[in-house]
């Protein structure tokens, strides 16, 4: 193609692609507003909901790619990657952002959010009693939760590697992690089942009665011991996980350097903190940062076992008492920033780490 044509070659595709972007706007509106007001049967809505998702989505990037493909080659070159990434980049907007920047701005509003009160509600909640116990109970979240997957992660991780029964184990232990956290504390919360009484269904408390002791009622009367066994189930649960990154990590260890070692006469404990560890550490940090994550946004687990009562609260049940329960919104708009705030050094930690391994 020689450059005379070039230019009209360009306004002619940026009109195809103006065209599409309006076209898909208006098509998946349409849709969107049919689906909002249509007296369907519900069934009928949800299979055609689906169809229009999986088809809708395969349209809107056939028809972009379709159109950045009529601009020359240096500009398609430069634009399909956009295309691809653009629609994504949108929704985590619209879902994330959005809600995010609203969130802030709902938090300098008292309750009902038609006064303005600065910072009133930050001052308000570093001087909650209920809030100060939120905090505390975050804090043995993330140091008791993520110091026990991790390193009970990396030691099964280790052992299983030298086993026999390396694949059977890995399954077992990973196998919680298949259930949701909600899943996990209804299935606990049969574990700890205390009632008054002789007869006893929970599985902790008739071992407890078998070896001739008392049944305790785990999770409400044994404070602040009850935190510690609400984490035992995140631990259940998060093990698995990185147990599975960190044999992954550990099978990368070079043979060579291994056999180097050993040859050299140092042992497997000094072989695992001189060599394995150090090899390892980036794995290590990363799987103790997305831990974390979870530990900080914790909300599930406690919600179904205690409901944040006898004295479990954590900042998460907090926020969703105070904002959906109480309908404080300026209060509870500011629980969930100090959550983003405490959860975003850590995110960006993870993502520099991501960025040093060549990620992105």
């Amino acid at each position: 193609m020689n450059t005379q044509t070039k230019p009209g070659f360009s306004i002619k595709a940026l009109l195809i692609f103006l065209g599409v972007l309006i076209a898909n706007i208006a098509v998946n509106g349409a849709i969107f507003v049919f689906f909002r007001d249509s007296s369907l049967n519900p069934l009928l809505t949800a299979v055609l909901a689906v169809l229009w998702g999986v088809l809708g989505v395969y349209l809107i990037y056939y028809t972009f790619t379709w159109a950045v493909e009529k601009f020359p080659d240096r500009i398609s070159r430069s634009v399909l990657p956009y295309v691809f990434i653009g629609p994504a980049v949108l929704v985590l907007g619209w879902l994330l952002v959005l809600p995010a920047l609203r969130t802030l701005y709902l938090s300098f509003f008292n309750a009902s959010s038609d006064k303005f009160v600065g910072l009133g509600n930050y001052i308000a909640i570093f001087s909650d009693r209920l809030l100060a116990t939120a905090l505390r109970n975050n804090l043995l979240w993330v140091f008791v939760g993520t110091l026990a997957c991790v390193a009970f992660g990396l030691l099964i991780a280790i052992l299983a590697d030298r086993s026999s029964y390396e694949r059977i184990a890995k399954s077992i232990i990973f196998m919680p992690m298949a259930i949701s956290f909600v899943a996990a504390g209804v299935i606990w919360k049969f574990v700890y089942y205390y009632q008054p009484g002789d007869e006893q269904i929970g599985l902790l408390n008739a071992i407890v009665m078998a070896l001739g002791g008392e049944p305790q009622a785990w999770v409400s009367m044994l404070q602040p011991w009850n935190n510690f066994f609400l984490i035992i189930i995140l631990i259940w649960m998060q093990t698995g996980f990185a147990m599975v990154i960190f044999s992954a990590a550990i099978k990368g260890v070079p043979d060579d350097i291994l056999e180097a070692s050993r040859v050299d006469g140092a042992g497997e404990i000094r072989i695992f903190f001189r060599i394995i560890i150090p090899f390892i550490s980036t794995t290590i940090l990363t799987v103790t940062t997305t831990i974390i994550v979870f530990t900080l946004k914790i909300f599930d687990v406690v919600m179904v076992m205690t409901g944040g009562q006898y004295g479990t609260e954590v900042v998460a049940t907090q926020f969703y008492r105070q904002f959906f329960m109480y309908r404080n919104f300026g209060y509870g708009s500011t629980l969930a920033i100090v959550l983003l705030i405490a959860v975003l050094p850590v995110i960006i930690i993870n993502l520099r780490q991501f960025r040093k391994q060549g990620g992105f």
